[in-house]
C-alpha cells in the first residue's frame, strides 16, 4: 500500500468514527484558495508520512543520513541523522490542520488533529524534566534541547483549537506550555523570555514575541487578565529592546551583553503586528493600531518586492525566503485586516500565492520556495508544505 492510499484509508476511518454528518461553514471568500489548501494537505501527507507511525519525515525526498538541522542550538544534536522530523517543522502541520478547520467548521479536521496530528505529536512530549514541555526530538531518543519559542507556537494553537471548539482538553495543554514559557524568563535585560531552556544566551524576537500573542490568545481564552497584562509587558518589552525605529521592523535577538542580532525575519515583525492587533482589540488604545499599521507598511516595503511576468501585469510578489516565516507574517496581516479592511496586502498575498500555484508546484503538489518558479529545490522541506496548506485556509476565509 502507498502512502496516498494510506492517507486515503485514514481518512476513510476518521470519517466512519465521526459520521458524515460533519458540521461545515459556507465559504464565502476565495474557494479556490480552500481546494488548494485541501490538496497541499493530501500531498504532503502522502510524501512524508512513515507507514506504521504517526511522525513524519522532514524532507522529500527523504535524506536521513546526510540531512543536517542549521536550525538548532546543539551541534551534536543537529548532526544526529535523525528519521523523524524534528518538533518544529512537525508543528507546521498542527498549524495547518487547524486553520483548515478553522476555515470549514469541518470536524473531520478536529478527528486528523486528535487521531493523527496530536497523537503524533505526543512523541516529542518530555515529561523528565520540569516543568513538562516538548522536546525538539522524539522522546524515544537521546534527550534532546527544548525551545521556548518551539513550545509557543504550540501554544498558540492549542488556544486556537480551544477557541473553534470550547473543548477544555486544548486548554489545558496551552496552560501547561504557558508554565513552561514563563520558566523561560527573569530580569537579565529588564525582562523577556529566552529562545532555548539549555543555553540561555539571547532572548530572541522569535519567542517574545509570539509569546505576547499566545498571552493575548489565553485571555480571550479565559478572561484571566494576568494574560493581558502578561501579553502587554512581553510586547513593550519587545518593542523597546528589539524594534528598528527607522522601519519599524524587528530584529532576531539580543544577547546578555546588549548586543543586537539584526537579521530581519517575516514571522518577528508579523508577530509583533499580530500582538498590536491584539492589543488594540482588547485595550482600545490607538497607539496599537497605529504600530500594527507602521509594521504592516515596513514588511511589505521589505519581505515583497516588484514582479512582473511575462505578458502580464506587474504587481507585489513575495520575495524568495522561508515560506513558514511568510506564513506566519500572513497571521499579522489578516488579524490587522480584521480591524482596519485595507485589502492591498492580502491582495497581494493571494496573487502571490495563485502564482505560486502555478509555477512554484511540482507535479506531486509539492512547492518550491521561489514562488516565481524561476528556481527549484532538490528537496521539499515539510514545514514549506504545511505553511502553503496554512496560507491557503486561512486566505479562502477573507471576504
Amino acid at each position: 500500500m502507498n502512502s496516498r492510499q494510506i492517507l486515503f484509508c485514514f481518512l476513510i476511518c476518521v470519517l466512519t468514527i465521526t459520521g458524515c454528518n460533519t458540521k461545515k461553514q459556507v465559504i464565502v471568500g476565495n474557494e479556490p484558495a480552500l481546494t488548494r489548501a485541501k490538496q497541499t494537505l493530501d500531498s504532503l501527507y502522502s510524501y512524508y508520512s512513515i507507514p506504521g507511525t504517526q511522525l513524519l519525515r522532514e524532507n522529500y525526498p527523504s535524506n536521513i543520513a546526510e540531512y543536517t538541522a542549521t536550525y538548532l542550538a546543539s551541534e551534536e544534536q543537529k548532526n544526529m541523522p535523525n528519521q523523524y522530523s524534528y518538533l518544529w517543522p512537525y508543528s507546521g502541520t498542527f498549524s495547518a490542520v487547524n486553520a483548515l478547520f478553522e476555515a470549514t467548521q469541518d470536524t473531520i479536521y478536529q478527528s486528523l488533529l486528535n487521531k493523527k496530528v496530536l497523537v503524533g505529536l505526543e512523541e516529542y512530549f518530555d515529561t523528565r524534566r520540569v516543568p513538562e514541555a516538548y522536546a525538539s526530538y522524539i522522546n524515544t531518543a537521546p534527550q534532546s534541547d527544548r525551545f521556548y519559542d518551539d513550545n509557543i507556537w504550540l501554544g498558540i494553537d492549542f488556544t486556537d483549537t480551544y477557541l473553534i471548539t470550547k473543548e477544555n482538553k486544548y486548554l489545558q495543554k496551552a496552560e501547561l506550555i504557558w508554565k513552561f514559557i514563563e520558566s523561560g524568563t527573569d530580569n537579565k535585560l529588564g525582562g523577556g523570555i529566552y529562545w532555548c531552556e539549555q543555553k540561555k544566551a539571547s532572548k530572541n524576537t522569535c519567542s517574545n514575541a509570539p509569546g505576547s500573542v499566545f498571552a493575548l490568545k489565553l485571555f480571550q481564552a479565559t478572561q484571566n487578565k494576568t494574560y493581558l497584562n502578561k501579553g502587554e509587558q512581553l510586547y513593550n518589552w519587545t518593542k523597546a529592546q528589539l524594534q528598528d525605529s527607522t522601519d519599524y521592523l524587528y530584529f532576531d535577538n539580543i544577547a546578555l551583553d546588549g548586543k543586537i542580532g539584526k537579521a530581519k525575519f517575516a514571522y518577528n515583525s508579523g508577530q509583533m503586528m499580530q500582538s498590536a492587533s491584539l492589543l488594540y482589540q482588547l485595550t482600545g488604545k490607538k497607539e496599537y493600531l497605529t504600530d500594527a499599521q507602521n509594521i504592516a507598511k515596513g514588511c511589505y516595503n521589505y519581505f515583497f518586492m516588484n514582479y512582473t511576468p511575462e505578458n502580464t501585469n506587474a504587481f507585489k510578489m513575495i520575495k524568495k525566503g522561508d515560506v513558514w516565516f511568510t506564513a506566519v507574517m500572513l497571521r499579522g496581516f489578516i488579524e490587522l485586516y480584521e480591524i482596519d479592511h485595507n485589502k492591498i496586502y492580502l491582495n497581494s498575498f493571494n496573487k502571490s500565492l495563485d502564482y505560486a500555484w502555478e509555477h512554484a508546484r511540482d507535479e506531486k503538489g509539492l512547492f518550491n520556495t521561489d514562488f516565481t518558479g524561476s528556481s527549484q529545490d532538490n528537496r521539499k522541506w515539510l514545514l514549506t508544505q504545511a505553511a502553503m496548506i496554512e496560507m491557503y485556509a486561512r486566505l479562502a476565509t477573507i471576504k
